[in-house]
This record gives C-alpha cells, sequence and structure tokens, in this order.
C-alpha cells in the first residue's frame, strides 16, 4: 500500500507554537460547561483566514442544511424549487415505471398479469373466453418459459396456464423447462410449478422431471426451498424406483454418483445392500446417521424421507448395541419431541416408534409415551399414528401410566366431550381400534385386508417384547379394559341411538356390553330402548322427502345382529362349537322383550326374525310361554312370512332392489321366504 502523503503546504497552519491553538479552545469551549455569554477571543494571524479549496466553512454549513431538513425545519429533501411533495411523488412514480419497462420481457410479464386477473376469477369468466385468454397466455410464453418462471409475479401466470392446459401443452411446458428442475426447485415461488406439473400424474412429465434430482438429494434436501418440494416429490409423485434412487443417496457419495443400469431392480433396502458388500457397513452407516442427525440438528424432522432413511438405519443396527443406545438418546433427545410427533404420522415413522417402543427400557417407554402428549386424539384416527397407541397398550407393563396418558384424550376429559368423542372412535375405520383392539385383539373383524400391515407389526413387536415386558400380556389387558370401561358404559348409556345408527356403532356396543367391567344395567337398558317402536310405522305426511327419517332398527341388518348377539350373551365360538358367555350374564333377554312386547309379530315375520328366535332359544329367558303363545295366535301371519306371501313393506322394497342377497340370514329376507319365521314355526310345532 502506498504511504500516505502529506498535506499541501497551503494548508497548514502559518505557524505553530506549544500551546493549544485557538480553534482547539473554541472546540472545548463548546462542550463543556458556563456562563451563556461568549468570552472576546483573541485575535491572531489565522483570523479570517479561508481557503476555497478547503471549503470548511461552506460544508459545515451544507451540513447544517441537510440537519435542518432531517428534523423538518428547512426545505422538503428530495424535492427541487417550487415543487410540490404530491408533483415529486407523481415524478418518483414515473421514474419506477420507466425502470420496469425497460427490464426485458416488461411488456410480456404485463400482459400475462392481466391474464392471470382474468383467468384466476374462476366463476366470473366464460369457458369460451378462459380458453381464448389461455390460448392468448400461450401464445406469449411458448419459447420463453425459463425466463417466466424466475420471475415471482410472472410464475404465477405460467401455473395458471398448467392449469388450464391440455396434456399436449403440459408436456410442451415440462419439455421446456428440461434441464432446470434443480434450479427452479430452489426458488421460492417457481418451487410450486414443479407441484402444478407433476399434480397430474402424468408419466411422461414425472419420467422427466424426477430424474434431474439424482445426484443432488443430499444438498436439496439440506436447502431450506428445495427440501420440502423435493419431499412432496418423493412422497407423492414419484415410483417405487424412484423412491429408491433417491433413498439409495444417503447411503453415501457413491451412491449418488453411480447407478445402476436399470436391468436390475433398484432397491432402498439397506440389508439388502450390507449382505451383497458387508464391508461397506461401517462407511454407509457413518454417512447415513451424519445425514440424519444434520437434518435433526436443524428442525428438519418432517420429512417422510427422513424417516425412511432412520428406519433403514436402526434396522441394521445390532439389538442392545452402543449404537441402538446412541439412536435412541438422539430421537429422545430431540427438543419438543417434535421429531416423534412427526414421525408418528408417516408409515416408517410410525413403525420406527413402535420398534423403539419394543426395544426400549421401561424408562424409555415413559419418556416416549410423554412425548405425545395433547397428540393422542389426533393420532388415533390417523392411518399410522394410531399403531403407537396399539403398541402402547401391548409393551407398557404400568398401565396406570398409560391409561392416564392416553384415555383421558382420546375418550374425552369432560361429560360433553365423552360423547363426542367416543361416537367418533366407534365409527372411524381407523380411531375404533384404539378402543375395540383391548376387547377383539387381533380379530379379522376388527382389522380388515387394508390394515394387514397393523397385524404384520403387532407380530413384530409381540415377539420382540417376550424379552423386553415383564407382565403377562393378558393381565395387562384386562387392567386397561378396566380403566376405559367407566366412560365407554356411561357413553352408551346416554346415546345409545348414536351409536346404533350405523353398523361400526353396532359392533361398538356390542363389544362395550359383552367386555366392558362394571355395572352394564343403565347401558342395557338404554340399548334396549332403541327397539322401541312399530317396525311397520308409517311415515307422517309433513315428513321432509330430502331428509328422510332413518328406518327402524329392526330393518337394518346390523341392528338384528346385534340384538341377537347379546341375547345369546357372548360370541359364538368356533372350536368348542357353542356361545361363549359372559360372566356375570347380561340377561339382556328379559330387558328387550318389554320394549318389543307389543310388536313382536311384526319382529318375527321382518328382517331382524332371529332377534325373536334367539328369544325363544335363551335360557335365562322368563317370558318363553308368552311369546310362544303370542306366535301360535298369529301362525297364519307367520306361515305367509316363511312362504314370502306377507314380507313387511321395507324387506319387499329392499327385494325388488337386490338388497336381499347375503350371507347374513339373521338380518335380511330372502325371495324365498323369511327363514327366521321358518324356524319359528318349528319351535311352535315343537
Amino acid at each position: 500500500m502506498a504511504p500516505r502523503l502529506a498535506a499541501p503546504a497551503t494548508k497548514r497552519k502559518a505557524h505553530s507554537t506549544d500551546k493549544p491553538s485557538d480553534d482547539s479552545r473554541a472546540k472545548k469551549a463548546k462542550t463543556t460547561t458556563g456562563p451563556k455569554h461568549k468570552k472576546a477571543e483573541p485575535e491572531s494571524d489565522d483570523a479570517g483566514f479561508s481557503d476555497p479549496d478547503d471549503g470548511g466553512a461552506e460544508i459545515a454549513q451544507e451540513r447544517g442544511s441537510q440537519k435542518a431538513n432531517a428534523n423538518g425545519n428547512g426545505p422538503k429533501a428530495g424535492l427541487e424549487k417550487g415543487q410540490t411533495s404530491r408533483e415529486a411523488h407523481a415524478k418518483q412514480k414515473q421514474l419506477a415505471q420507466e425502470r420496469k419497462a425497460a427490464k426485458p420481457l416488461a411488456d410480456e410479464v404485463a400482459r400475462t398479469k392481466k391474464l392471470w386477473e382474468r383467468l384466476r376469477r374462476k366463476s366470473h369468466v366464460p369457458k369460451e373466453e378462459r380458453q381464448q385468454l389461455v390460448d392468448e397466455l400461450f401464445s406469449i410464453i411458448t419459447g420463453r418459459i425459463k425466463d417466466f418462471v424466475l420471475k415471482h409475479d410472472a410464475v404465477r401466470a405460467v401455473q395458471t396456464a398448467i392449469k388450464y392446459s391440455t396434456p399436449a401443452q403440459r408436456k410442451q411446458i415440462a419439455k421446456e423447462l428440461q434441464g432446470a428442475y434443480a434450479q427452479l426447485a430452489e426458488s421460492r415461488y417457481a418451487k410450486f410449478l414443479i407441484g402444478k406439473l407433476l399434480v397430474q400424474n402424468d408419466t411422461e412429465i414425472r419420467n422427466i422431471i424426477i430424474p434431474e434430482f439424482y445426484g443432488k438429494v443430499r444438498k436439496l434436501i439440506n436447502h431450506s426451498e428445495a427440501s420440502w418440494i423435493l419431499d412432496d416429490i418423493y412422497r407423492g409423485a414419484a415410483t417405487k424406483e424412484q423412491k429408491a434412487n433417491m433413498l439409495r443417496e444417503w447411503y453415501g457419495p457413491e451412491f449418488a454418483l453411480f447407478r445402476s443400469s436399470g436391468k436390475t431392480e433398484v432397491s432402498a433396502d439397506l440389508s439388502k445392500i450390507l449382505a451383497e458388500e458387508p464391508a461397506k457397513r461401517t462407511t454407509i452407516m457413518k454417512y447415513l446417521a451424519e445425514m440424519t442427525n444434520s437434518l435433526i440438528q436443524k428442525k428438519l424432522t418432517g420429512f417422510t424421507m427422513l424417516h425412511d432413511a432412520m428406519l433403514q438405519y436402526f434396522l441394521n443396527l445390532k439389538s442392545e448395541s452402543e449404537e441402538l443406545k446412541e439412536f435412541l438418546e438422539v430421537v429422545k433427545g430431540d427438543e419438543n419431541g417434535d421429531l416423534l410427533k412427526n414421525m408418528a404420522f408417516t408409515k416408517s415413522g410410525a413403525r420406527l416408534v413402535c420398534l423403539l417402543l419394543a426395544n426400549g427400557s421401561a424408562k424409555d417407554r415413559k419418556q416416549i409415551l410423554k412425548t405425545f402428549k395433547d397428540t393422542f386424539q389426533l393420532m388415533c384416527g390417523d392411518q399410522y399414528a394410531h399403531m403407537i397407541i396399539l403398541a402402547a397398550y401391548d409393551l407398557i407393563d404400568d398401565t396406570v401410566l398409560t391409561s392416564k396418558s392416553i384415555f383421558p384424550e382420546i375418550l374425552g376429559k369432560n361429560e360433553e366431550k365423552d360423547v363426542e368423542n367416543i361416537i367418533f372412535l366407534a365409527n372411524d375405520l381407523n380411531a375404533r381400534l384404539t378402543v375395540l383392539y383391548l376387547f377383539e385383539g387381533q380379530s379379522k373383524a376388527l382389522f380388515p385386508a387394508s390394515h394387514a400391515a397393523d397385524l404384520e407389526l403387532l407380530n413384530e413387536i409381540h415377539e420382540i417384547r417376550k424379552t423386553t415386558s415383564k407382565k403377562d400380556a393378558e393381565v395387562r389387558r384386562q387392567e386397561l379394559v378396566t380403566a376405559m370401561s367407566p366412560q365407554l358404559l356411561a357413553a352408551v348409556a346416554t346415546s345409545p341411538k348414536d351409536l346404533v345408527s350405523t353398523s361400526f356403532g353396532c359392533q361398538f356396543v356390542t363389544d362395550v356390553l359383552l367386555s366392558a367391567k362394571g355395572d352394564k344395567t343403565a347401558a342395557l337398558e338404554a340399548i334396549a330402548s332403541t327397539a322401541a317402536g312399530n317396525p311397520n310405522q308409517e311415515l307422517p305426511e309433513d315428513a321432509d322427502p330430502l331428509f328422510p327419517l332413518p328406518p327402524h332398527i329392526s330393518f337394518t341388518p346390523h341392528g338384528g345382529k346385534m340384538y341377537k348377539t347379546l341375547i345369546a350373551g357372548g360370541r359364538f365360538d368356533k372350536k368348542s362349537g357353542s356361545v361363549k358367555r359372559t360372566d356375570p350374564p347380561l340377561n339382556f333377554a328379559n330387558i328387550l322383550y318389554p320394549f318389543i312386547k307389543e310388536h313382536v309379530v311384526q319382529w318375527a315375520i321382518g328382517p331382524s326374525s332371529f332377534t325373536i328366535l334367539g328369544l325363544l332359544e335363551a335360557s335365562d329367558f322368563s317370558f318363553q310361554k308368552e311369546l310362544l303363545k303370542t306366535l301360535k295366535s298369529d301362525k297364519k301371519t307367520l306361515e305367509k312370512a316363511a312362504k314370502g306371501e306377507d314380507t313387511p313393506k321395507e324387506a319387499k322394497d329392499d327385494a325388488s332392489k337386490g338388497k336381499t342377497k347375503g350371507k347374513d340370514s339373521g338380518s335380511k329376507v330372502r325371495s324365498g321366504g323369511n327363514p327366521g319365521a321358518k324356524l319359528l314355526l318349528e319351535k311352535l310345532k315343537a
């Protein structure tokens, strides 16, 4: 650096002394307190000296004027002489428009914005006009889409063009943007364009876009904008093979750089990869751990791809190893439990949480369970998260902790909410499992084919709990049933009609009344009261045809099946070939009969005729003779029903619509006659 030059001779003082100069004394006088009047300063040789080149006095005056303007005491800054603020504002606006107009594609962008403003008002634009606007929009952007998509205002117009485009036009846009998708994913606005193209589920477009992310997964998953669109693509748009290619990049740089030629099936199953190349285990596991930990530290824990990678890492850890303990500490150590909560709502994440519960200690399980506080109600209705609740039932030995943590949230904390929550639990396909699993176990009626994966996971954790849990499984189940029974029985007694109105609700009521612990009297009477009334009663004349009243419960197959099971007092056991009755017995036959006594013949010839047959076969039924006498008095009606000549109106309507075909002969009337009525006639002859 060049040495600093000395100031010119003309700018130096005429002479210097050891005493401070008059100027310095004057400056000190300004900073010190003293009398308001000024002291007369002695004259010096420098008095009145002013160098126009130096401009000291003029600069001070200019600064003073600027300070006055800032304080509002002088003329307004930025205003020319004689100019008002309105005129200055208009001039600034004009300059801004001129600068915008000078940019590339300014006119085209302005026109696309006007077209977008019109197109986005869906209900106000006729179909023909919309098509003309879309055609004009495509004429502007075709060939220049890359210039439009990186502008925050113009990219919206391109998204609208895709929304109303034809498949050919979408493919044209996708091909024109080829090679730029990784860059678009990093853009705050253009990333949504990728989603618009993929949401149509076009195979050709998907195969154009997704391969462009290969080799860049590590970079993009750590990018604040690109990470979310990348995970959306992985979760919702990518094929199984494309997912495997993206997930393999979590195993090391070589998987990002080198991919299979396509002749062999690509697999992201880490156990298979390590089985083929066991020497790479240390390197792969270290790289995978670093990637997952990096995202966890950044609080980016909601990615499905992250949960899949964590599951692969966990499945390849040795049981009771230090690596497994460290991994468990990482998961538990996440502040606020966001990692565990996010994992609960993905397939791999929920499975991983269940396996952590199975392999963890009692202290680990307690800590994991507490993490989900205030989340259980949301979890019980989720297709994946409900499995964590089932795993907690089967794995945590401290049933008091389990019941106090889970039941108040899913069943409700007050009487008003209890009924609402329990009706939801009874009728939701996933939530019902979190209650009825304790009553039915792994029943096929509870776990349909759509939930086959649930049964596989339950079997897996049951195998692990043999070495990690101490309490007997049946004892644990009975303790949990005892804890939840009071609220369930109260809900059945409070709102029976809402529960029996659906098939799921009837199954829920049946399980609760057969398996719950405690006094069931009020609940049994409430369910019996739902059978009251004339089954063949005609609708009132003022009934609204748009909102028809529900049919009498005797005309619903689920209602007849529920009554038949409750009258029997238990479920039929295939192994023993008999009904396995509850202890103490329900004695439901005697409770039900007073409610249907007046219309018992209508029940006997209707779809729920097997309910009446069940009453006659019940060993604890006290009014058997009275019922037989009533049926004998209307024997001719039973005979007509048995032949199909005198079927109730609702059953005839169902038969004419083809609704009588089915396996449940106890709740439906066939065109060949009422099978329940036939069996009742045989009982009368005997």
